[in-house]
């Protein structure tokens, strides 16, 4: 008797669940992060981490990374923009959802990239609604990415200079998808403000234009300090778009 009330219970379970997917459907969405005032962010600096949350209660509905090619430079960079045209070509860097959906539901979606470059790391996000089996497919959603990356390559951290002795303050600089910044290039030096900025313990500053030199996105100046802790911090600034990025350290001077 128990066996079968349990087998009759087990199945109206199964009924049930198979109910429930029936109604549910398939839908796909493409999520593409792209760089401000550049390409994609994809797999050749570690891609955008992807979150679809569901909105109200935070659900993690999917999450994976942008995979693929930063896209085509001409068309992106140089050529109009038209609309109802997709930007992106099937090699260029996205990550593609797919979710069963039986319902409407409002979503936030999140872009963190890059997603290896913890201190250049930006979070761009964006809500909506997806419906069960709308796709939203080619282009997709694109979440922008504003900033630069900024490697400070020398001095290292906690590194230790003689007083007045001359430092060579160097970083590499290139835009969030990875593109390379140089003179007279797409993204071009000349154009970006790049310095160092030495805080001493009292708060006082000296500043310093690093040039970029004849290795493409690398950029170097030279000072000298007196004796001290500071700390180290290199920014980028574009004035035509308002892009940033900041990276920091400190150094000792005895």
């Amino acid at each position: 008797m128990i066996t079968i009330k349990f087998y009759r219970f087990f199945s109206a379970l199964i009924l049930i669940f198979c109910a429930i997917n029936l109604n549910a459907q398939e839908t796909e969405v493409m999520i593409r992060a792209k760089a401000k005032d550049a390409k994609f962010i994809g797999s050749s600096i570690g891609g955008a981490k992807i979150i679809i949350r569901e909105a109200l209660t935070g659900e993690i509905l999917a999450q994976g990374l942008t995979t693929g090619s930063t896209g085509n430079t001409d068309k992106i960079m140089k050529q109009d923009w038209k609309r109802g045209e997709d930007l992106a070509e099937e090699s260029t860097a996205g990550y593609k959802a797919t979710l069963n959906l039986k319902e409407p539901v409002f979503v936030t979606i999140e872009a963190i990239a890059p997603v290896n470059k913890k201190q250049a790391r930006a979070i761009s996000s964006t809500q909506l609604w997806l419906i069960p089996g709308k796709h939203i497919t080619g282009d997709g959603i694109v979440l922008e990415v504003p900033g630069f990356v900024i490697d400070i390559l020398s001095p290292q951290t906690h590194n230790s200079f003689k007083e007045s002795e001359e430092i060579t303050i160097s970083a590499n600089i290139v835009m969030m998808c990875g593109c390379p910044v140089e003179k007279d290039g797409l993204w071009g030096a000349n154009q970006y403000e790049v310095k160092a900025v030495l805080k001493d313990a009292r708060g006082e500053q000296t500043m310093l234009t690093l040039d970029q030199k004849n290795t493409a996105s690398y950029f170097e100046g030279k000072t000298s300090l007196a004796k001290g802790l500071y700390e180290l911090m290199v920014y980028a600034y574009d004035p035509v778009s308002g892009n940033t990025g900041v990276e920091k350290t400190n150094i000792i001077i005895n």
